[in-house]
């Protein structure tokens, strides 16, 4: 084996953009040979891969898949909406989501070690796609239910294809009853999960840092009401115990009569059904959110292209 310097491996590095790893490897794999280790790099797309990792991927699509008891929410991020609607895109999200709920679990890594249909694992399928394509793509992140018995219903708004789109939904209900009343029950709290973006299932498990951000922000407000101390306490507790109610699953009114909380929703369903209903957990993937994406100033990218020809 040839004798590989790390300035060789950085030079290969900063010439291409691949990862450490893989530059040490393609210069092992060509005997130490720079030239010959970029091209192997631009022949596996790693090197392209590692030069569209810098882009903002905030497109992409939502993959949901159940079966049963379990189902399985995966999220796949790629530059624009466009390839979005790619015919290979769309497998590539639709085989990781059946790896996902295969595999179980809501480690992102792990899943992208995983073997992807066809051979290599999902990370090398995705260094692929982004060689073939040409955009950025990123699995970010997987989450999957189960219950012991019961459903797992899943839901997808605004279906780019089947189990595909922008949100996606999971609702996992535990109970002895038939699928007859399970399934409805859950397209219904699904959908309203969809459009309602509850933070948690219950109020006491809301976030504690938002929880303190709310207090404070409502104290403020508070406070310039220049009621007493007492009063202004007890405004405080009430714009909280809003924030809970209508933030929480559980306690918020059902969409589709806006008057119900969904846990009588729920107690009612399973008192027609004639067996309890819990609903145990949840997920709602809303594509992109939490990314920060960039502003571009289309007039100034024209400019500077007319002012470089």
């Amino acid at each position: 084996m040839a004798d590989i310097s790390m300035a060789t491996v950085k030079d290969l590095r900063e010439r291409t953009g691949a990862g450490m790893m893989d530059c040490k490897k393609a210069l092992v794999e060509n005997g130490g040979d720079i030239e010959a280790a970029v091209d192997w790099l631009r022949t596996k797309g790693l090197a392209a891969a590692a030069k569209k990792s810098s882009r903002t991927a905030a497109e992409g699509l939502v993959g949901i898949l159940t079966e049963g008891t379990s189902g399985a929410a995966v999220e796949v991020n790629s530059e624009t909406d466009f390839v979005a609607k790619n015919d290979q895109f769309q497998d590539f999200v639709r085989n990781v989501t059946k790896v996902a709920l295969d595999q179980g679990g809501d480690d992102v890594d792990a899943l992208k070690a995983a073997a992807y249909p066809g051979g290599g694992s999902i990370a090398d399928k995705l260094t692929d796609n982004i060689a073939k394509i040409g955009e950025n793509q990123a699995v970010r992140r997987v989450k999957c239910l189960s219950v012991d018995e019961g459903a797992v219903i899943g839901y997808v708004h605004n279906a780019a294809a089947p189990g595909l789109g922008k949100i996606g939904v999971l609702v996992a209900l535990n109970s002895t009853a038939g699928a007859e009343a399970l399934e409805p029950l859950g397209k219904q709290l699904a959908m309203h999960i969809a459009a309602a973006a509850p933070l948690a299932l219950n109020g006491d498990d809301l976030d504690p840092d938002m929880i303190a951000r709310e207090r404070a922000i409502a104290e403020e407000k508070a406070a310039e009401s220049g009621k007493p101390a007492e009063i202004v306490a007890k405004m405080v507790d009430g714009t909280m115990a809003k924030f809970r109610k209508e933030n929480a699953l559980l306690s918020q009114l059902f969409v589709i009569d806006n008057k119900t909380p969904v846990a009588e929703v729920v107690a009612s369903a399973g008192k027609q059904a004639g067996a309890a209903i819990t609903l145990v957990d949840y997920v709602r993937f809303q594509l992109g959110e939490g990314i920060e994406r960039e502003e571009s100033d289309f007039a100034a990218e024209v400019a500077a292209a007319v002012g470089a020809a």
